[in-house]
């Protein structure tokens, strides 16, 4: 009996805090729909890049909803022992878990597929508007400086850009040290070449992978947990 009164006052507290997250989640969704232009002076440019590929305030707001209508349902249906709210809450954790199963199926098929795609997408725009567009720098710096990396593939990418018309040297950010964890100033081939700097492509990926079994065991943790309550 005190384990299930366990079990219960921690699916209690664990979906009330589902249930804060999806009211937090609809509050930014609906700011950034109805104000987006005070939304994007907060967050700066990277925001902006973003916004120009999905709409996030409409993306906030379906995902705070789910959040919303699972954490309600998992709150209720702990503490009042309703079957049929139970049902529900389990029918839309079923749901998720059979969307995340697909997509990690489809981001394991189509990575190589995706990564020819986004070369032919990412690197001509690097040579085009890197060191010319404010913005469009900017969001490449702090992915770079963020990961430790250099370009989409690695530093040849910057050749023929403006930054390199203008400076003759790569990024700084392609001859990052690890030793002491500082990026060279000036960037040239040679340093490049003797650096090799992963590509920040290859670096999201290892980051991913280097997680996955982390991410995948707090998964099934907590969807245990969910399948005992």
């Amino acid at each position: 009996m005190q384990c299930f009164t366990f079990i219960k006052t921690m699916m209690t507290l664990f979906n009330f805090l589902i249930f804060l997250c999806g009211v937090a989640l609809l509050a930014v969704g609906i700011w950034v729909s109805i104000d987006g232009p005070s939304f994007l002076k907060i967050f700066g440019p990277l925001s902006s890049s973003a916004m120009q590929f999905v709409n996030v305030g409409y993306f906030l707001i379906a995902a705070g909803a789910v959040l919303f209508a699972l954490g309600f349902l998992g709150c209720y249906g702990a503490q009042t022992e309703s079957k049929c709210a139970l049902m529900t809450f389990f029918l839309i954790l079923l749901l998720i878990f059979i969307a995340e199963v697909a997509a990690a199926v489809v981001a394991l098929v189509y990575t190589t597929m995706a990564e020819h795609f986004l070369t032919l997408l990412v690197v001509p725009a690097i040579k085009q508007d890197y060191g010319s567009q404010k913005d469009f720098t900017q969001v490449w710096n702090t992915t770079m400086a963020g990961l430790k990396c250099c370009g989409f593939n690695n530093y040849t990418d910057f050749e023929g850009s403006p930054y390199f018309m203008q400076n003759h040297t790569f990024p700084p950010y392609c001859c990052f040290d690890n030793g002491n964890g500082t990026a060279t100033e000036p960037c040239t081939e040679e340093k490049a070449k003797d650096k090799i700097v992963e590509g920040c492509f290859g670096q999201l990926l290892y980051n991913i992978r280097t997680n996955a079994v982390t991410v995948g065991a707090v998964a099934a943790g907590i969807g245990g947990l969910e399948v005992r309550g």
